[in-house]
C-alpha cells in the first residue's frame, strides 16, 4: 500500500488493451481458475443471473472442471442466492455479501420501481404495504402473481402488479430454489432474505468497501464505471477519500482511472483464449465505457439486438467481441453455432473455438451428439430456438 498521503499515487497512461488485459485477468477470461466456486462469486462480487442458467456458463469459463451440480448445492445448501441487486438486476451472490450489497443498492431499486410504477402507487402506504407482503412470504414462498393476488385483497382499488413490486422494492427478497437450479426449473417464488437466511441485513454497509471490490474485480475503472455498474451515484467523493489507497491511471481520453496498487495488470500483448460467453456476462455490463472489451462492429450489430429485445451470447476473440454463438438442439443433436460479427474468423480462431466450443457442449448437453457450425456473418439469428439449458 503507498503511504497515507491526501493523494492517490499516479501511475501513468493505459491504453485500450492495457484496460483489456487487467480486466480479462481480474475476471479469469485470460486463464482459468481451480479456486472453489463460492470464492469465485465472492471475488466477482457476483454474477449477473437474470435468466435461470445461462449464468452458469459464466462459472464455465472461469473455473477448471467446473460442474453445474456444484453451484446448485451452494444455492440449496444457502451459501449463495438470486435476487434483485446492482442496476436492480438479479444477481448470484454468496450469501454473506447480499447482507450488506442489498441495503447499499436500496435507493437504486427504489427508484427503478418508482420510475416503472409510481403513478400506480401513488398515495399508498409502501411501509405498510412492505410488511403486509413480506408476512405473507416469509409464511411461504409466493410467486409475484400469487402476492398481487392477495395484496389485491386488502387493496381492491390498485394495480397487482404494481403492489407486487412495490414490495420487492422494499423487502429483500431471494429467489428460491428449485427456480435456478442445473438442469431443474420451477416457480418464480420469493421469500425475505432474514427468513430464508435467518440473519438480517446490514443497518450501515459501507459503500467503500463496494468500490474497492468493485476495482479488484472490474480495474482500472472510473467513478462512471463503478457507478454503471452498481447503479448508485455521488460516488466521487467516496472514491476521493479512498485514493491514499489506490493508484490512478489515465485512459486514451484522459479519463482519471483508479485501481489497487497490487491488482494484475498484465502486458498487452498478453495472449487473451478465445472465449465463448453468456448472455448477461459480468464483463460486457459493468463499465460505463465498454470499449475495453466491446467493438464498433458488436456496437453496430447491437441495435439489431434491441431491436429483437434478444441479448446475445458473446464470441470473445484476442479479448475483444468478435461475434455471437447459440446451441441449438434437434433429435439427439446439440449444434453450437457460431457467427462472426463481419466477415470470416481467420483459420486458427475457428480451431480454438472448435476446441473451446467442444468442451462448453459437453458442459451443456453432455448426452447429446455435438456439432459446431460457423455461420457466415449477417445472417439473422431472428426466429432460431433457444439454445441449451437456459
Amino acid at each position: 500500500m503507498p503511504t497515507r498521503t491526501s493523494k492517490s499515487v499516479s501511475a501513468g497512461d493505459l491504453s485500450r488493451r492495457d484496460l483489456n488485459r487487467a480486466t480479462l485477468a481480474r475476471q479469469f477470461l485470460l486463464q482459468r481458475t481451480s479456486m472453489p466456486a463460492l470464492d469465485m462469486i465472492e471475488h466477482l462480487v457476483g454474477l449477473q443471473a437474470q435468466t435461470p442458467q445461462t449464468w452458469y456458463v459464466g462459472l464455465w469459463n472461469r473455473l477448471e472442471g467446473f460442474r453445474g451440480g456444484q453451484m446448485s448445492d451452494l444455492l440449496e445448501r444457502r451459501q449463495v442466492v438470486r435476487m434483485a441487486l446492482m442496476r436492480s438486476t438479479i444477481h448470484l451472490v454468496t450469501a454473506e455479501d447480499c447482507l450488506w450489497l442489498r441495503p447499499l443498492v436500496q435507493p437504486v431499486i427504489e427508484r427503478s420501481t418508482s420510475g416503472a410504477f409510481g403513478r400506480k402507487l401513488a398515495g399508498l402506504d409502501r411501509d405498510e404495504l412492505a410488511a403486509a407482503g413480506r408476512a405473507w412470504m416469509d409464511e411461504r414462498p409466493l410467486t409475484f402473481s400469487e402476492l398481487g393476488a392477495r395484496l389485491r385483497e386488502r387493496w381492491p382499488d390498485r394495480d397487482a402488479a404494481a403492489m407486487a413490486q412495490a414490495v420487492r422494492a422494499r423487502v429483500p427478497l431471494v429467489q428460491v430454489p428449485p427456480r435456478g437450479l442445473w438442469g431443474r426449473s420451477g416457480p418464480i417464488e420469493h421469500t425475505s432474505v432474514e427468513s430464508w437466511l435467518g440473519r438480517r441485513v446490514a443497518t450501515d454497509p459501507s459503500p467503500a468497501t463496494m468500490i474497492l471490490r468493485y476495482f479488484a474485480a472490474f480495474g482500472p475503472a472510473t467513478v462512471r464505471d463503478v457507478q454503471a455498474w452498481s447503479g448508485l451515484t455521488r460516488l466521487a467523493e467516496v472514491v476521493d477519500r479512498l485514493r491514499p489507497e489506490l493508484v490512478t491511471f489515465r485512459d486514451g481520453e484522459g479519463r482519471e482511472l483508479f485501481d489497487l496498487p497490487d491488482a494484475p495488470r498484465p502486458d498487452p500483448g498478453a495472449p487473451a483464449p478465445a472465449r465463448l460467453l453468456y448472455d448477461y456476462d459480468n464483463l460486457l455490463l459493468s463499465h460505463a465505457d465498454r470499449s475495453r472489451v466491446v467493438t464498433d462492429d458488436y456496437r453496430t450489430r447491437g441495435e439489431e439486438f434491441v431491436a429483437t429485445n434478444v441479448m446475445p451470447s458473446i464470441v470473445l476473440v484476442d479479448g475483444f467481441t468478435a461475434g455471437t454463438w447459440k446451441v441449438l438442439r434437434q433429435r439427439g443433436t446439440a449444434t453450437l453455432a457460431i457467427q462472426p460479427l463481419t466477415g470470416r474468423l481467420p483459420e486458427p480462431v475457428e480451431a480454438a473455438l472448435t476446441v473451446e466450443g467442444a468442451g462448453l457442449l459437453h458442459f451443456l448437453v453432455p448426452d447429446d451428439n455435438h456439432e459446431i457450425e460457423f455461420v457466415a456473418s449477417g445472417a439473422p439469428w431472428i426466429g432460431l430456438p433457444t439454445a441449451g439449458r437456459s
